[in-house]
């Protein structure tokens, strides 16, 4: 997509809103406006929000108001009235007003919807003329393919825009089965309608700490399969020579694994520098030089000192991991088993007894002393069996809102798809 285009972002209402189609609005205009492009929403009904993005409210462009109301209760009747006239005709101005100047419009419903069909009709008209920026038409709500709104629907004019193809319009529905009903009201060919689904703002839901966040970014974190968590110390009890090494069977398997260790080397014993050392190689010859993030070398103040990590950081990560993995030879308690549990996520950890105490049957155990290659393949096998593991990895891969403005969003506004 050329940088700096004006794109307009046309909707009944705009957000903040509890709709889909709202918070779809405000997660599209914040992409756009991150991506150096200058978005407006043009609504009926909304409230200022960002400083990046430009707001237009106009009671005209909404779907409710007495004049609107007055205008949508005759038209159900099959009435085309004076009044209806006269809104499309102060409709048309406004919106000419609004929409001028820009390159793109991405219009939610109302190609499909009656809920204003002034706006409907004053869309048709200024896109026709050609005085408008190319038109993206994101359709959610198909009014002639729902039983609740055909007996307000009527043939002829204005309700049959509602169920014809406009011409140059690029089509865009939520989902594979949307495009199908979409292809068959308009008969068209499903191909010529884009599929963009909606996504999950993942920092938001998760409430992720800011320097979590960063840390994601920098590291890549998301792109992760599995992505494993280790919340120890670097010490020898903690075995974590055998995590790295299940590590780097994992990659030759296939898979992509990251593990995040959330230790420092231990205060208490000399030794632990060496152990360190030892560990660094191992990482090195076991092909999981990429794979592992030791955080206290990663996650550092500006002198280069290893930073706390704080209890919302780890649940942070937590939330994000795919699993734990926890191979100590000994421990009194094991506190990371609890922590796993809580979060749900499945946990890999050494056969030992306090483990077997708290987990009981939901982990998947392995001889602490064990060669890594039998068991990156049962965590693999695992993992594989799991459609959780499967649905939680395609969703942090293909449905965050990031995700889908690169992969959807920015190669159709560019003509691509």
């Amino acid at each position: 997509m050329t940088q700096g285009q004006k794109i307009a972002i046309l909707h009944y209402a705009g957000p903040p809103g509890l709709g889909g189609v709202e918070v779809t609005i405000d997660h599209h205009a914040r992409l756009l406006a991150a991506a150096g492009h200058h978005p407006r929403i043009v609504v009926g009904t909304g409230a200022v929000g960002s400083s990046e993005v430009e707001v237009v409210i106009n009671p005209l462009f909404g779907s409710r108001g007495v004049e609107i109301e007055q205008v949508n209760h005759q038209l159900a009747a099959g009435e085309v009235s004076q009044a209806y006239v006269a809104l499309y005709e102060r409709t048309l101005a406004a919106l000419a007003s609004a929409l001028q100047g820009c390159d793109v419009v991405l219009v939610h419903n109302v190609l499909t919807l009656h809920k204003n069909l002034a706006l409907t009709a004053a869309l048709h008209q200024l896109h026709n003329s050609g005085v408008i920026g190319r038109l993206v038409a994101w359709c959610h709500d198909f009014a002639w393919q729902d039983p609740l709104y055909i007996p307000e629907l009527h043939p002829g004019t204005p309700w049959d825009l509602l169920r014809q193809a406009w011409d140059g319009v690029r089509y865009v529905v939520v989902s594979h089965d949307r495009r199908q009903q979409l292809a068959d009201l308009l008969g068209i060919p499903p191909a010529q309608i884009a599929v963009v689904p909606p996504g999950v703002d993942l920092p938001a839901f998760f409430k992720l700490e800011p320097d979590t966040q960063l840390l994601i970014q920098q590291h890549n974190l998301l792109a992760a399969e599995p992505l494993l968590l280790l919340p120890a110390r670097i010490t020898r009890r903690k075995n974590i020579e055998q995590a790295i090494a299940i590590v780097g069977a994992l990659g030759r398997l296939g898979l992509n694994p990251r593990l995040v260790i959330t230790g420092s080397p231990g205060p208490h014993n000399p030794t632990n520098a060496a152990y360190l050392a030892e560990l660094q190689a191992l990482q090195q010859h076991s092909g999981a030089t990429e794979a592992i993030l030791f955080l206290f070398a990663s996650y550092t103040d500006e002198q280069g000192h290893p930073r706390p990590v704080s209890d919302a950081m780890m649940a942070d990560l937590y939330h994000l991991a795919d699993g734990l993995l926890f191979p100590s030879r000994a421990e009194g308690f094991g506190i990371p088993i609890i922590e796993a549990g809580l979060t749900g996520i499945p946990i890999f950890c050494s056969d030992i007894a306090p483990f077997h105490e708290t987990a009981g049957a939901a982990a998947l155990y392995f001889d602490p002393y064990g060669d890594a290659t039998p068991i990156a393949e049962r965590i693999a096998a695992a993992l594989h069996a799991d459609t959780r593991y499967s649905l939680r990895r395609r969703v942090r891969l293909a449905y965050t809102w990031e995700a889908i403005y690169q992969h959807h969003i920015a190669p159709l506004f560019a003509g691509a798809v």
